[in-house]
């Protein structure tokens, strides 16, 4: 009888194997970035308005919501592989329907698609993340908070360039893209080292439900408003932002549109890289209070009609974002248990990604009835009291007793040391 030889999978090592796992999160979000110059675009050639801007932003989010709901700890349960692999070719087919769009219909469902795609990466990826760092030197934290502001600013500012400067833009992007997620789709069931637990109950798993564990429930709560109104703001401008420098300041160029969402989230990389060394519940702290500093400046720009006061607001609100959402992600995951981390994440970024979507899809609505400039007044002073709120809560949770914790866990922004 003939033998079989089975040729051993060429596994990556954990530290090629966590970096390229921060790569292809970083590309996926920078994905997910891409349609937002492109509303415009779809908007003129479609013939709709800011209203329908928003339902088109807003499906994907509750796609990605309903994705985080049923899926998102499903690789707690069969492993990460698996999920990022069919979650990859899911993206890809959001970028085959984007490419072939010809109607506000085959854009709405090109949303859904990506949003569930995107749902299912985000938890098993961030998951990974904390699975594959160093315990000396534990980055999960920082990459997972890091990595919206970086491929949000990459996938807008490319769609901006591409709109600018190439003949056919959306074929170009789209076309490109899918090929990335197919090839990644293959990189990841070859290359990446299983890294989850792999706990019983995979089918239990799938009812839709926000699961927080005992443990972090109460860190949950305290830094909820700092989720809240960091995302709320990167929702508007990640929706309305360069309608916004159309509208109100009269700029029309695509690329300044996108360089508004580049000033926001690529300043948030910078204030999670400064930050990284400090306490986490100083961070967060520190962060809201510049993030709110940051957003009565773009109330005051909006006020007297400065686009240069505009975007600097949007830098220091940036950096407050960074700063506050590492801070509040190395607070909620520190000590979570590894058969605990896709399902805690998947929690955190619905929380998250509520924030991103209801509020901007009420400001699209009622600028259609009060304008632009005025919704946007009301939500940048309905943001500024959340991110005071997330400050006293904090305040108040520092203020109660609490376990000893070592210094490393201290200095370093980590969700969790690996317990493996």
């Amino acid at each position: 009888m003939a033998l079989t030889t089975v040729v051993p999978r060429r596994e990556l090592a954990r530290p090629a194997a966590f970096w390229s796992v921060a790569v292809l999160l970083t590309l996926m979000l920078a994905a997910s970035g891409v349609p937002s110059p492109l509303y415009r675009v779809y908007a003129e050639e479609f013939g709709f308005g800011s209203g329908l801007i928003t339902v088109v932003f807003g499906v994907y989010a509750f796609a990605l919501l309903l994705s985080l709901l049923v899926v998102g700890a499903l690789s707690d349960h069969v492993g990460r592989r698996p999920v990022l692999a069919a979650a990859l070719l899911l993206e890809a087919v959001s970028m085959v329907l984007f490419l072939t769009a010809d109607g506000v219909g085959w854009l709405l469902l090109a949303r859904i698609v990506q949003g569930l795609a995107t749902g299912a990466l985000t938890g098993a990826f961030g998951a990974a993340l904390l699975d594959l760092q160093r315990p000396d030197r534990p980055l999960g934290a920082l990459v997972n908070s890091a990595s919206p502001a970086v491929g949000l600013s990459v996938g807008a500012v490319s769609a901006g360039l591409a709109v600018e400067f190439l003949p056919a833009p959306t074929s170009w992007v789209f076309g490109a893209l899918t090929v990335l997620c197919v090839a990644a789709a293959a990189g990841v069931w070859v290359f990446l080292p299983e890294s989850s637990p792999r706990l019983p109950g995979a089918v239990r798993s799938l009812r839709p439900s926000v699961q927080v564990p005992a443990s972090q429930r109460r860190a949950f709560v305290v830094v909820l408003p700092c989720l809240v109104a960091t995302w709320a703001l990167g929702g508007l401008y990640a929706s309305l932002g360069p309608s916004l420098v159309a509208g109100v300041f009269g700029v029309q160029d695509h690329v300044v549109g996108s360089l508004v969402i580049l000033a926001l989230n690529g300043t948030g990389l910078v204030g999670s890289l400064s930050m990284r060394t400090v306490a986490p519940a100083r961070s967060m702290v520190a962060g809201a209070l510049v993030f709110a500093v940051g957003v009565a400046g773009t109330v005051a720009a909006l006020t007297a009609g400065s686009l240069p006061l505009f975007f600097v607001a949007a830098v220091v609100s940036g950096f407050g974002f960074g700063a506050a959402f590492l801070g509040a992600m190395a607070t909620v995951t520190q000590g979570v248990a590894p058969g605990q981390r896709a399902a805690l994440l998947s929690a955190v970024f619905t929380a998250s990604y509520l924030a991103f979507s209801v509020p901007a899809i009420a400001a699209g609505v009622a600028a259609g009835f009060v304008g632009l400039e005025r919704t946007a007044l009301v939500y940048g002073v309905t943001v500024i009291v959340l991110a005071l709120l997330a400050v006293v809560g904090l305040t108040l949770h520092a203020r109660r007793p609490a376990a000893p914790v070592p210094e490393s866990v201290h200095r370093a922004p980590a969700a969790a040391l690996d317990q493996r």
